[in-house]
């Protein structure tokens, strides 16, 4: 399904099944070798405690989360807003975490990405190097497994030739093939080669609401950044109404750069090299009362 979908928006695409790479070797460094074992998504909070006033005192903690979709000790990957309550700011979190179960304490292996207050540009920090705790704020897009080694998708997708990016296409696909039927995917992916869109929200919330897309991209800094870039994607392919975020990837890398995936901006020179795996459950946590569909995107 996924290959024949991604060749009419890549000039190449291969799909297969392949055993999980060692994901704590480079470029992932991850605290768990693999993305198997029980593999579900959880949907937490929302944009709407974001937008349009934000809501600060909707904070979460990963390994609650872990034991709210009845799997303590998770490995989690993702995209989220960090606990502007921890950081004193906005800022994007990458998510990586081996959350804590009887036997271990965490492993934080998250990043996050903000705003540099001396040059205005990308702040990419380990979240350990500053911080102990594994909270999160506003909202999640988070995959959860087992973190262990298995089969696994492999998607391989050169040269856009499309408009869609490569998440929004595999989302596409499946929603094309499966209909009604929700598919959830996430696990992640390396941009190769090339150039991509990436935003980072400011380190101050919006005074004034947020009231349309407009806005939000008004508010948002916007960034063109160099591959290598490692990204966190979670997908489902239609939402069953539970106000689901549809897709939501963060991604971060070894020079400096991070934040909130758009699309490249280089399509034929890109190259995605892609480790995903379908998800079993869906668990949608802290769903918000008033919800909108403003900065879904």
């Amino acid at each position: 399904v996924l290959q024949k979908g991604l060749k009419e928006n890549f000039a190449d695409a291969q799909v297969s099944v392949v055993d999980c790479p060692d994901l704590t070797q480079e470029p992932f460094n991850f605290p768990a070798k693999g993305i198997c074992g029980k593999p579900r998504i959880a949907d937490v909070g929302g944009v709407p405690y974001l937008i349009p006033v934000v809501q600060k005192e909707k904070v979460y903690d990963l390994n609650t989360v872990a034991k709210d979709i009845e799997l303590p000790g998770a490995f989690i990957l993702g995209a989220g807003a960090a606990s502007s309550k921890i950081l004193g700011v906005n800022a994007e979190l990458i998510p990586i975490v081996q959350t804590k179960s009887e036997k271990k304490p965490a492993v934080n292996g998250s990043y996050i990405a903000q705003i540099n207050p001396a040059d205005k540009g990308c702040l990419l920090e380990k979240y350990s190097s500053k911080y102990t705790d594994c909270e999160f704020g506003l909202l999640a897009n988070l995959y959860a497994s087992e973190g262990q080694p298995g089969k696994v998708i492999e998607v391989k997708a050169n040269g856009r030739t499309g408009e869609l990016n490569f998440v929004s296409c595999l989302r596409q696909i499946l929603e094309k093939h499966y209909g009604e039927k929700p598919v959830g995917m996430g696990g992640t992916f390396i941009i190769q080669k090339g150039k991509a869109k990436i935003h980072i929200m400011p380190p101050e919330f919006s005074a004034c609401p947020l009231n349309t897309d407009e806005d939000v991209n008004n508010w948002l800094k916007f960034f063109e950044m160099k591959a290598p870039l490692i990204c966190q994607p979670v997908i489902v392919s239609r939402d069953p109404g539970f106000d689901l975020r549809v897709e939501h990837t963060h991604c971060f890398s070894h020079h400096g750069e991070g934040g909130h995936y758009h699309q490249d901006t280089s399509p034929d020179s890109v190259q995605y090299l892609g480790y995903l795996l379908p998800a079993e459950l869906l668990f949608r946590i802290d769903r918000p009362q008033e919800t909108h569909l403003v900065g879904r995107d």
